[in-house]
């Protein structure tokens, strides 16, 4: 059972969800039907997409959720809560519904990638963990998809353990990394746990241990003969570290008729040694041996490594990796979109000084539009919930913040993003297999453009508001202007 299940998790929360939620209860609130949208506004590392996880770690921490004994008499030690609200959270029973993106979706900033409605207590008390789940998994899952797409289709390793922020981040942060295109782990539980094939040799302690790197690579050898990856920087990488993987080659591995599987760099210059061991590999006849990479390595060391003409087919990626270094923190926040009032959801919007946190009201659904032709995406369009989108004709969609940029959108698909996972506290989604999820993540990115795929001034992919949504939206501001 995977460690973030073995906790009852239903306390970690911020203290104010819990204060407003005692609060609503004291004005008879705790039933009023409240909708809220998680959503992010900025992509990490300034990339065109971001992709979405973390989705069945939520599903599995709503589907625990019950305030124990030892939570309530904490609580009520804290002299702040009436025992009517105490009483409600024994009963704790969740019932709210949530439509969510499917795990592996490429994501854009201001659309919901989660909707939740349903009581408000319920709705504000999940806050933490919505966020928690979805943002941290949703940045390193980026992170892993941007490295891999620099790779150009070697595969990437996850080393990152030993770096990772806690020992949850390190399990959760290798589940991310293989939605986002890694292909293997360090991190056994990770295998154990979600089936990410571990993979791991040798440190350099392994080869100082021994009297010479020759003993090193030998003992090694006739362990582990059928997966020999040498280690070969401990020293010296041309003068030593390759000549010995050599010669452990010829004299243990090819009487018993096995071959070395690869070489690893870790340290100098990757690409001229990498040239140097290919040269030397191929020469003593093991052109099948692989060179693999590691070393504080980032997308731009890849692209760069490979636009050099590394002779490097696999990557090992830690610190960089699992915790998104160059931008460690994926944005999401949690805004209230409607509430109900005599039956009928009435919109609320968030306005500030600052144009880019003026939030988007109104209970909404959200389409992708894809190209008949190419299969491409062209756009994603936010709507009132309810409104349909006929595929059949053109539609002129326009940016909501620079409502004279329009573009005419002529013999595309419409597709509903947002999938139903909770229909009144039931579980209605089936968890796929995280290889699908893996599998899903890559055939969607390959529908996006090249432009939006660009590590550098990516082209910027169209996220707009039906009609309707805009001027429930404007009508709302003028309104408070008015006020």
């Amino acid at each position: 059972m995977p460690i973030d299940m073995k906790r009852n998790l239903t306390m970690l929360t911020d203290f104010y969800e819990i204060t407003m939620s005692n609060g609503y209860l004291e004005y008879g609130l705790e039933e009023r039907t409240a909708v809220f949208d998680m959503f992010f506004r900025k992509i990490p590392d300034d990339g065109g997409f971001a992709i979405f996880a973390g989705l069945e770690q939520l599903i599995e921490y709503i589907k625990d959720l019950e305030f124990t004994e030892e939570d309530i008499e904490f609580l009520r030690g804290k002299g702040q809560f009436s025992e009517a609200f105490l009483a409600y959270l024994k009963n704790f029973r969740f019932s709210c519904d949530i439509w969510s993106m499917r795990e592996g979706t490429p994501v854009f900033p201001y659309e919901p990638v989660v909707v939740v409605r349903g009581p408000i207590i319920q709705a504000q008390m999940i806050e933490t963990m919505v966020l928690l789940t979805i943002n941290h998994q949703s940045l390193v899952a980026t992170k892993a998809n941007r490295m891999c797409r620099a790779a150009e289709g070697r595969p990437i390793s996850e080393f990152g353990s030993r770096r990772a922020q806690s020992y949850d981040a390190a399990i959760l942060g290798a589940r991310a990394t293989y939605i986002g295109g890694c292909s293997a782990t360090a991190c056994a539980i990770a295998d154990r746990d979600y089936g990410i094939p571990a993979v791991g040799t040798m440190a350099h302690s392994w080869v100082q241990v021994f009297d010479s790197e020759y003993d090193a690579f030998k003992n090694y050898a006739q362990v582990y003969p059928d997966n020999c990856i040498f280690l070969v920087d401990t020293y010296n990488v041309v003068k030593s570290g390759i000549p010995n993987a050599i010669r452990v080659a010829d004299e243990i591995l090819k009487p018993m008729g096995k071959r070395p599987k690869a070489v690893r760099i870790d340290s100098g210059d990757i690409a001229y040694l990498s040239k140097k061991a290919r040269r030397m590999l191929d020469d003593a006849g093991y052109s099948d041996c692989k060179i693999m990479a590691t070393n504080s390595l980032d997308e731009y060391i890849i692209r760069d490594l490979l636009l050099q003409g590394a002779q490097v087919d696999l990557f090992g990626v830690g610190e960089n990796l699992i915790t998104s270094k160059s931008d460690p923190v994926f944005g999401g926040v949690y805004k209230l979109a409607a509430v109900e009032r005599d039956g009928v959801l009435v919109p609320k919007i968030k306005v500030s000084e600052s144009i880019e946190k003026i939030t988007t009201p109104c209970f909404k659904d959200v389409y992708r539009f894809y190209n008949r032709e190419t299969g491409q995406a062209i756009a994603d369009y936010v709507t009132v919930r309810g409104e349909t989108v006929d595929d059949s004709q053109p539609i002129t969609i326009f940016d909501p913040m620079a409502t004279w940029k329009k573009k005419t959108v002529r013999n595309f698909t419409a597709k509903s993003i947002l999938t139903q996972v909770f229909d009144k506290g039931r579980c209605v989604y089936e968890l796929p297999k995280l290889d699908d999820i893996r599998n899903y993540c890559a055939d969607q990115v390959a529908h996006l453009w090249d432009e939006v795929k660009r590590f550098e001034h990516p082209h910027r992919y169209y996220v707009d508001l039906s009609d309707r949504l805009w001027n429930e939206r404007n009508d709302l501001l003028e309104r408070i202007n008015a006020e």
